[in-house]
């Protein structure tokens, strides 16, 4: 009876590294607390209002898309993203990330969301980085010469690189798929470098067309 008892036992129990016995049970526990994710950001306070949204819309449609647990403390702007235990997709977390991220740099909610779909990435470019020297109204004219006239210069990076841009504070945020973001960041960093816009549009037109020959993953706006 005793050699069965010990039979069983070892069926349901091993030995670890350790020599302590531990039993398949514990050791699913251990896995599920070692996959639990979580990630902490810190956006403007003024962008907590639009993450949250109208009666915490935005915040709740974010957690439902990913299922995860989002926490938001309005006095710091500190921002804490969580895995459930409905998380199902192993990135989750960090599209959450992206999303929330995108909208502390200055995106729109429905702008944020296209983070959401196959493929899309965050590039976040610090303008800060680039300037060089100490001129003291250099970070409001670079932001200009991205931006342009009313915005035209923005725009036509947009429509010509298919991604979409936020120019915030000292920085200047993308979303697109790896081309797309690609060929915007060069065009930003020319512009905050000095390249006349006619250059930089001509950089824009040329890597266009040179995808559309290709047959490239290009996917322009409009």
């Amino acid at each position: 009876m005793g050699d069965e008892f010990d039979k069983l036992l070892k069926k349901y129990e091993y030995v670890d590294k350790e020599g302590e016995r531990r039993s398949e049970f514990e050791e699913s526990i251990d896995y599920e607390a070692f996959g639990e994710q979580e990630e902490f950001v810190r956006i403007p306070k003024e962008r907590i209002g639009v993450l949250i949204g109208k009666k915490g819309s935005t915040k709740k449609k974010i957690e439902e898309i990913t299922k995860t647990k989002i926490e938001v403390d309005s006095e710091t702007g500190e921002v804490f993203i969580s895995s459930t235990e409905k998380t199902d997709d192993p990135l989750a977390v960090w599209k959450a990330r992206d999303v929330v991220m995108a909208i502390g740099r200055g995106f729109s909610p429905e702008r944020a969301f296209r983070l959401f779909n196959e493929g899309e990435v965050l590039e976040i470019v610090n303008l800060s980085d680039i300037i060089i020297g100490n001129e003291k109204n250099a970070l409001p004219r670079i932001r200009g010469r991205i931006i342009g006239r009313k915005g035209r210069t923005r725009e036509i990076i947009e429509e010509m690189s298919g991604a979409d841009i936020s120019v915030y504070g000292k920085t200047v945020a993308i979303i697109g798929n790896p081309i797309q973001v690609e060929i915007a960041k060069t065009a930003i960093e020319k512009l905050a470098k000095g390249s006349p816009h006619g250059t930089v549009y001509k950089y824009l037109e040329r890597r266009k067309k040179d995808l559309e020959l290709e047959g490239g993953v290009y996917y322009g706006k409009g």
